[in-house]
């Protein structure tokens, strides 16, 4: 009896051995690896799957893969064999081809709000006290005019004429206002300021904005472009810009301020809005600003269409970035991706990147404002752009995946799945 005890106890001792050991085994590490569904390029095919290029590269390796159907369609299923025996099966869907010209241009931006900008309250002086009658009138920091008096506000030049004829004819103005997803209408009352001796409707307004940025990417044939990687918000809202147009020039980097921990650095360029138009801007979103270029444009290093990394085809380890540290010169510069997840739905930090280029590390300490947008390229193929730096950490940042870029832009590399 006691001897029966001891066995199950050893067995027992041996059967936790091996269910510990078991997944560190190699060959159970690259069962688990493979992945029971994969999407790619039709050029790329089955070996961009890394499990299958690790198992076909590593020696007496007893996996194979078994093609279910002959030649290259639109899917495909595969197993994978042990001695004779299926283990696992892998569904692989193909996508058309598809292959964009990389950026790393320096660009101006300039944008006109949908509206005008509500930035702060002016407190206007009277004979008795001072007031903003916008704040009075429940206007916030943050809130589009879209209209007044049933006319549409395109520019805050649109404005003061309207304030003067109602102040001096002691009628309100009726304002339409937009604060986030609701649109409301208020009375403002114009009020006379002493000081300056005009009536005033105690807002601060604005109707444009301007930066710089990092060119992405634009496809050949469309001439649709992505770039920056991010939104672009009002300076002192913090808010998304809510366009109702805008233009990208070129653009000539004169200086950059090295970014160190805590202080993050920027370029400071120079740019005409009149001038060097190169496209116009149609959207901005969390993923950048998107449009169409007037015409082709061109880096001088890697003016060649490129094939593009889906989300879970982009790897940890060595790559290249495209961008501007000295007038409009476009350089390649060596970078590491330091994490990567794979995404299914769209989401704008889906990278790590870490400069590790001795050259970019001496002219801008890292990651800078205004390198926005810089295109990653790994393995020959348009992967991301850089999009943000890490405040305590400027050699490294956030980047976003290319596929979710394309996707804001219009251009749909998922068509013939989805039909």
């Amino acid at each position: 009896m006691k001897y029966k005890q001891q066995m199950r106890k050893a067995a027992g001792l041996i059967l936790l051995l091996t269910m510990i050991v078991l997944p560190f085994l190699s060959p159970v590490q690259q069962y688990l690896s493979i992945p029971t569904e994969w999407t790619t390029f039709q050029e790329q095919g089955i070996s961009s799957v890394p499990a299958i290029k690790e198992i076909d590269e590593a020696e007496g390796s007893s996996l194979h893969a078994l093609q279910s159907s002959d030649g290259i369609t639109s899917s495909d299923e595969f197993f994978y064999n042990v001695a004779g025996f299926p283990l696992k099966k892998i569904n692989v869907d193909y996508l058309d081809d598809f292959k964009v010209i990389p950026g790393g241009q320096s660009i101006g931006v300039k944008l006109h709000t949908k509206g005008v900008l509500v930035v702060g309250h002016h407190q206007v002086k009277t004979d008795s006290e001072q007031v903003s009658p916008g704040e009075k009138a429940g206007i916030q920091v943050g809130d589009i005019l879209l209209k007044i008096n049933g006319e549409e506000l395109e520019e805050m030049a649109d404005m003061a004429p309207i304030v003067k004829t109602a102040g001096e004819d002691d009628k309100d103005l009726k304002l339409t206002v937009k604060r986030g997803e609701e649109v409301f209408d208020t009375n403002l009352t114009p009020t006379y300021d002493v000081k300056d001796q005009k009536y005033r409707i105690g807002l601060y307004i604005r109707d444009s904005a301007a930066g710089i940025g990092t060119m992405t990417f634009y496809d050949p044939a469309s001439k649709k472009y992505g770039a920056l990687g991010h939104v672009i918000s009002d300076m002192d809202t913090q808010k998304p810009i809510e366009i109702h147009d805008g233009t990208i020039v070129r653009s000539n980097v004169t200086s950059i301020q090295k970014g160190s921990e805590g202080v993050p650095g920027e370029k400071r360029a120079e740019f005409s809005a009149e001038r060097n138009r190169i496209g116009e801007i149609t959207k901005n979103s969390p993923f950048g600003i998107f449009g169409k270029l007037d015409d082709s444009i061109t880096n001088g290093v890697n003016d060649q269409p490129l094939p593009i990394a889906l989300s879970h085809e982009v790897k940890e380890g060595p790559a290249k970035i495209l961008t501007v540290v000295k007038g409009e010169e476009v350089q390649e510069f060596d970078v590491e991706v330091v994490s990567t997840v794979p995404q299914k739905q769209p989401a704008t930090k889906g990278m790590v990147v870490k400069i590790t280029d001795p050259e970019l590390l001496k002219e801008t300490g890292g990651i800078v404002q205004g390198m926005s947008g810089s295109p990653i390229i790994q393995n020959g193929k348009l992967i991301g752009a850089v999009t943000h730096v890490f405040v305590n950490d400027p050699t490294s940042g956030y980047g976003v995946h290319i596929e979710w870029m394309l996707q804001e832009a219009g251009i749909d590399i998922y068509k013939d799945q989805a039909s």
